[in-house]
């Protein structure tokens, strides 16, 4: 089976929405991914933890398809992030960071992780990211995240590590803000002269935005698109009737959206638009519940249902 080299950060989350609140509950951003990505295909661990990580959440990453030989345990406390959403659910109100051990995070990759064909680059320093990739050989592909701390503070670094990137996600402000351009295709079209060969925008409630360049022809199954021509495809998010806690869903689209490509080890146009699937379909079921509840009891069978009502839901024929 294929892995997927994993590196972000692991924490503890204290979150409230108007539907509950959550103290000191598992989160960061590499443990939502992988434990969705874990679905689909292996995934390999890389971040840092502090002497008070609990041992029922090693034991929690242990049961799935999580190595974590490159889990770290530093001296000191694990990441703290506390949140508050309003009735406004698109977006969290930080009220305190706590970066404790992940402040001193130097990822170094055991030498099993140094052949990885999928890289994920979770949300951290962009110099880091470049520090994980310059330690594997020769990964075939490269997804990298980012937010508005980084590119607020760190622009030129982050730029020059999109130079080896070749898909990148963000949100759909995250995206306005790296291409300082509020249209959305401009937007797209400017970050992908810098690197990447395809942008997914995640736009929340609103679902997700792919673009890529593509032109007529023929492609191999583990070719990325390529062309002059910019092509766009989109999917709603699918509509819930409760949501209880939005911590997460980005990190769990992007798990199921890489996880899907490692397992089937393509990366041609049709296999990218299920993959948005399967992202938005992880996505979905993260928010049902606080923290890593609903991703617990998920079964695969549950996400294949899912996706086929995506597929109901967005199918519509040709005007005869």
């Amino acid at each position: 089976m294929t892995s997927i080299l994993s590196v972000g950060s692991v924490a503890y989350d204290s979150v409230k929405t108007p539907f509950g609140e959550v103290e000191e509950v598992l989160g960061g951003s590499a443990t939502y991914f992988s434990v969705s990505a874990s679905f689909f295909s292996q995934v390999d661990l890389v971040a840092c933890v502090g002497n008070d990580f609990r041992k029922q959440d090693v034991q929690l990453l242990e049961s799935r398809n999580i190595d974590l030989e490159g889990l770290e345990y530093m001296e000191g406390q694990t990441f703290r992030w506390k949140g508050e959403y309003s009735n406004d659910l698109n977006e969290a109100q930080t009220l305190d960071t706590q970066l404790n051990v992940f402040s001193d995070f130097r990822p170094t990759l055991p030498v099993r992780y140094q052949d990885s064909s999928y890289v994920f680059l979770g949300n951290i320093d962009p110099s880091l990211q470049r520090q994980v990739l310059s330690q594997v050989q020769t990964p075939q592909l490269v997804i990298c995240d980012t937010m508005n701390y980084w590119i607020e503070g760190h622009f030129e670094a982050l730029l020059e590590t999109l130079k080896s990137v070749d898909i990148l996600l963000v949100n759909d402000a995250e995206a306005r803000q790296l291409a300082q351009e509020p249209n959305l295709v401009r937007g797209a079209r400017k970050i992908l002269a810098w690197g990447p060969r395809i942008v997914v925008i995640k736009r929340g409630e609103y679902g997700v935005l792919m673009f890529y360049m593509d032109s007529e022809g023929t492609q191999a199954e583990d070719q990325l698109p390529s062309g002059d021509s910019l092509s766009v495809f989109g999917a709603p998010a699918y509509p819930l009737e409760d949501v209880s806690d939005p911590t997460g869903a980005g990190d769990s689209f992007a798990g199921g959206f890489v996880g899907y490509l490692a397992g089937v080890n393509r990366c041609d146009v049709q296999s990218l638009r299920q993959a948005i699937i399967f992202g938005s379909v992880m996505a979905s079921f993260c928010v049902e519940k606080f923290s890593l509840d609903r991703l617990k009891e998920l079964t695969f069978t549950e996400i294949e249902l899912r996706y086929k009502e995506f597929k109901a839901m967005t199918q519509f024929e040709d005007i005869p």
